[in-house]
């Protein structure tokens, strides 16, 4: 039998756009140490795509069978993969990333993400960050314009699910409750400071207003107003 993570704190399924719905959990990075983790559900009729996986316990196991029949998993960052194999494994969905991932190297994907490929969700498609060493995405929902990413951009309101270690340590690598470029993200991906500036600017072609990533809470209706200028102030 295989062995997955074990389920973490959690919040319920919530729905925040039509036919798309919120989980917030965690993630236990070490001892005393717990950061905040999310999981996106999209549903089409009694199709389920899954955005950024984490195991759910029982009673969000019963919810999102509920909703409908989970198709897809989708990975969006290399940083993240964790709980996709227990998702992959129980419903058999298709999985779908990049290539060449750094992290979880041994989840092999059957479809593949990249910047023309057909997304599986209609009135969607993905964005791929070209210029980052190491594979980074982000799916944007036409219909809610919704833009859900990774590592890449976040942001925060609150620090929910996230110990007091941990805090302080996120704190002072640059996280704060606002929208943010993930700092420890674009230094490990970049090649040099300038070296996303381009991919961003390319990203604010998309008409996105609201955005929600793996980590923080969901920002609705200024997440494009606030981006442009995180983006100016991360490059100038």
């Amino acid at each position: 039998m295989k062995k997955y993570a074990d389920v973490t704190p959690q919040d319920f399924l919530k729905e925040i756009f039509p036919n798309v719905y919120l989980l917030r959990g965690s993630i236990k990075i070490g001892p005393l140490l717990q950061m905040n983790r999310n999981m996106i559900v999209v549903r089409n009729g009694t199709e389920l795509t899954i955005v950024n996986a984490v195991r759910l316990n029982n009673k969000n196991l019963e919810i999102l069978d509920e909703l409908g029949t989970v198709k897809n998993i989708i990975r969006l960052g290399d940083f993240h993969g964790l709980d996709d194999q227990f998702y992959i494994d129980k419903y058999k969905a298709d999985f779908w990333s990049q290539e060449n991932h750094n992290n979880y190297s041994n989840l092999t994907p059957n479809k593949f993400i990249n910047k023309t490929v057909k997304s599986p969700i209609p009135q969607s498609l993905f964005f791929v960050f070209e210029s980052a060493k190491f594979p980074e995405a982000a799916l944007f929902l036409q219909e809610s314009k919704l833009l859900i990413t990774t590592d890449s951009i976040q942001y925060w309101d609150d620090w929910n699910h996230i110990s007091f270690l941990s805090k302080l340590i996120l704190s002072l690598m640059g996280f704060r409750l606002d929208l943010f470029i993930g700092g420890p993200w674009l230094k490990k991906v970049s090649t040099q400071k300038e070296s996303l500036k381009y991919d961003f600017e390319n990203l604010l072609d998309l008409d996105f207003t609201s955005l929600v990533a793996a980590h923080g809470n969901v920002l609705k209706y200024s997440a494009k107003i606030k981006l442009e200028k995180v983006i100016f102030e991360t490059f100038k």
